[in-house]
């Protein structure tokens, strides 16, 4: 059975990227972008095939209400959703949801209408760095150890990059989400005023990097599957391994882990990945393999229905392997 996946935001930076990356990997899929100017999407979908425009005001209540909802498989939501519409409208029609703008002091309504009334369709949490793809990696790296007492994850994002600029706007917002951070330390959870709670990262024996501490989804479910007492997910600016290649930016994001190897050696281990194309494509990576696992399209029957998060719901060597396939380098340091 064809499935239609509607992308709100869909001919963005981000929501096209995604676009383009589910019609890399499938012909079937029907494509809806969704907007408030559905006549910026017709260049992309011509480029897509098999895709459409519609119109989309998540302010106008009315055309919400009278939206054929039940038309589509899958809501992608690429864009700021406040009033959690499209994952209210998701939940009452039966459709599986991907939201990737919520992060940890906003998901609780939705966790709580999950409880009171189970999800019919998978409706997956994504508010995680670049859509769960670092912490789908850390997932895989963690195996190798029986205890771990520290995780630091560093994100360095370069203004070359396209959404570099967005970044930087956000960081200058004094009301912006990346002013406040969340971190865990000897087991206690805290938030903190990003600017005051700095950290010095080493990027290797001769530059350090000082990063702020941000509240992406990533903490609690490194603290699920990690157990680790010390917790914290840096963002800092830098020139990326792209740029000092002379190449176009990539995203990269560092991955420190501090704790004993199933072999009982104690250890301290860096992981680096490196998108060399950026922070939207890999984002619209992490959003293509939960994609692939709701739709059943990664060979595994589809996922059930019930509120997700990616670690709840991929398989890490799959989602690996593709994201490998899409150029994302992993290195050990």
């Amino acid at each position: 059975m064809k499935s239609r996946i509607l992308i709100a935001g869909g001919y963005g930076l981000v929501g096209s990227t995604i676009a383009k990356h589910i019609r890399a990997i499938s012909r079937d899929v029907e494509i809806i972008l969704a907007g408030r100017n559905p006549e910026k999407g017709m260049a992309l979908v011509q480029e897509l095939e098999h895709a459409g425009t519609i119109y989309l005001d998540l302010e106008d209540t009315k055309l919400i209400n009278q939206f054929d909802w039940k038309q589509f498989d899958l809501i992608v939501s690429a864009v700021a959703d406040p009033a959690d519409t499209l994952i209210h409208a998701a939940m009452n029609h039966h459709i599986a949801h991907i939201g990737i703008s919520k992060i940890t002091d906003q998901v609780a309504p939705i966790l709580f209408a999950g409880l009171q009334s189970q999800p019919k369709r998978p409706i997956v949490l994504l508010g995680h760095w670049q859509a769960g793809t670092i912490l789908t990696i850390l997932q895989k790296v963690a195996e190798q150890f029986n205890h771990i007492d520290k995780v630091e994850l560093t994100a360095l994002y370069d203004v070359r990059d396209p959404i570099g600029p967005m970044v930087v706007n956000e960081l200058s917002n004094a009301e912006s989400w990346m002013n406040r951070g969340y971190i865990r330390e000897e087991g206690k959870w805290k938030w903190v005023d990003a600017e005051k709670h700095t950290r010095f990262i080493h990027k290797d024996n001769e530059h350090v990097m000082q990063g702020k501490p941000m509240a992406s989804l990533d903490l609690p479910s490194i603290a699920s599957i990690t157990q680790a007492s010390n917790i914290r997910f840096d963002l800092v600016q830098g020139e990326s391994m792209g740029t000092i290649a002379e190449n176009k930016a990539s995203h990269d994001v560092y991955i420190d882990l501090e704790g004993t190897l199933q072999s009982g050696e104690q250890i301290k281990q860096r992981t680096i990945i490196s998108d060399p194309n950026g922070q939207a494509h890999l984002t619209a990576l992490g959003v293509l393999v939960i994609m692939e696992r709701i739709l059943g399209l990664d060979g595994d029957p589809p996922a059930d229905g019930g509120i997700h998060l990616p670690e709840t719901l991929l398989f890490p060597e799959k989602a690996i392997a593709r994201f490998q396939q899409f150029g994302v380098q992993i290195l050990s340091d």
